[in-house]
């Protein structure tokens, strides 16, 4: 007859456990491990050492040990569904929400891995701690899973042809390509060499005709990637697409943690702030009518940001209060906005080229181009170098194509590059608000008196209060 599982039926060579400091011996098989069940001689378990409970725990513990270790999480084991903030912190509504959704689908995803997941948004958006969220758990299940930041992997395929290599390339590569479920960190970060490309395409190939679980994370957008792996990521129906809006779910904005943000210097510009010079003389009616008009136009885009907001006049004039009080508003709503002075982002990332430099230049480039709303103050007053022109263009064209909420300020005489004044003065796209009135410090010429009643638009679209910056359409 068959003892209760597990139960020994002699064992005397376990420690008693009682000397101090010993750990605490097994009960069951005394500290040997292992027990030999009760069973008559025509069992085929009958005379076997059988793993006690305490030895299949250690067993168990020591797989998902070397699981843990082989899934290449490492410092990311702390990245789990349960220490993910699905609401964020400070954020709006909206991103909330959309922060919820993704938490949703990918703990779906980790519970029934099928097809691919593809996480895409902003540096901190929370796609990195999610995809390490599924992985953490599919090692938790005792499922194999490996996870790699994509420029490490084609580092650790390119080191496999040095001579001290102590595996292959073809080994590596195997490993990769055949994973269980492989998850692609960073997809985009990578030098876009040949080589590179064709690996990365060799490797989704492969899992695409294998229907092999796939997470991938970017922060780019899909149409920038290689048009082979776009081809196999944006698969309708095998591969599902997330876009995380949240800029940063671990604090309020990206205002409050880029460095390249000098938002918190303006906190005290407000709207509310914003003077209408009532006890000013010197004003005339049409001038103190065009604050009036500026402050309201201001709080209309702050209220609901569309296309791009161009604040123009002379020096002193409160056209940086309001892009600074425009942040604010957003910021204080729980969504995310960079204020950045141009001639400082240019230094910015000239610096991101130091080889000191903490964060790359990509990073830096792309924290200023994606943000969902960017204030650009003092656009003309930089160095025009042929490289400040280049970055500035392909700032302001990015964000002109995706439609990103942006506001500019700049003096009415301010020298542009011919490309950007094409985008200025697109009355689709842009509305120009041009302060008349002259600097309110006290110092500075008046500027010419201008109404904003004269505005620019195209046929077919009504007005929208734009006036010459001095660019001739």
């Amino acid at each position: 007859m068959v003892k209760r599982p597990g139960t020994p039926k002699t064992n005397t060579s376990g420690s008693s456990g009682t000397e101090t400091g010993r750990q605490e011996v097994c009960p069951i098989c005394h500290g040997a491990g292992y027990v030999r069940l009760d069973v008559l001689p025509d069992h085929p378990d009958f005379g076997k050492a059988i793993p006690c409970q305490c030895k299949l725990r250690e067993i168990e513990q020591r797989r998902l040990q070397m699981l843990q270790e082989s899934s290449n999480l490492g410092l990311l084991s702390r990245m789990t569904f349960d220490t993910f903030v699905p609401d964020g912190h400070g954020l709006n509504s909206e991103t909330q929400s959309n922060l919820r959704r993704a938490y949703e689908q990918a703990w779906s995803y980790a519970q029934a891995p099928r097809g691919w997941l593809i996480l895409k948004g902003g540096y901190g958006c929370g796609k990195t701690h999610l995809a390490a969220a599924i992985a953490n758990y599919q090692v938790e299940q005792g499922r194999p899973v490996l996870f790699v930041v994509v420029p490490d992997l084609l580092d650790h395929l390119r080191a496999a042809f040095g001579p001290g290599s102590p595996s292959s390339f073809d080994e590596r590569f195997e490993l990769v390509r055949k994973a269980p479920m492989l998850i692609l960190d960073d997809l985009g970060a990578h030098s876009g060499t040949s080589w590179a490309q064709e690996k990365l395409y060799q490797i989704l190939n492969y899992r695409y005709n294998a229907q092999l679980p796939t997470i991938i994370t970017s922060n780019c957008e899909l149409e920038e990637l290689d048009p082979r792996l776009r081809s196999r990521i944006a698969e309708l129906g095998w591969s599902s697409v997330l876009h995380i809006v949240a800029s940063d779910y671990r604090g309020s904005s990206v205002a409050q943690h880029s460095e390249l943000s000098s938002l918190s210097l303006h906190q005290e510009q407000t709207l509310d702030s914003f003077t209408m010079r009532e006890n000013d003389a010197s004003l005339t009616a049409e001038q103190r009518a065009n604050l009036k008009r500026s402050l309201a136009i201001a709080r209309n885009y702050a209220r609901a940001p569309d296309g791009w907001l161009i604040l123009t006049g002379g020096y002193g004039c409160g056209k940086t209060h309001l892009a600074a009080a425009i942040a604010n508003e957003r910021v204080n709503a729980g969504y995310a906005a960079i204020f950045v002075v141009v001639p400082d982002l240019l230094d910015h990332l000239r610096a991101a080229f130091a080889p000191g430099s903490i964060t790359g230049f990509d990073r830096r480039f792309d924290e200023i181009r994606r943000s969902p709303l960017l204030v650009m103050d003092d656009l003309g007053t930089h160095s025009a170098t042929p490289w400040a022109q280049e970055k500035l263009f392909q700032i302001f064209d990015y964000r002109y194509n995706a439609r990103l909420a942006t506001v500019i300020t700049m003096t009415r005489d301010a020298e542009l590059d011919p490309r950007l004044k094409t985008r200025f003065t697109d009355a689709l796209r842009c509305q120009i608000c041009e302060i008349t009135a002259p600097s309110y410090r006290g110092s500075g010429s008046q500027v010419r008196s201008a109404s904003l009643d004269q505005t620019r638009s195209r046929p077919g679209r009504p007005a929208r209060g734009n006036r010459s910056l001095g660019i001739s359409e």
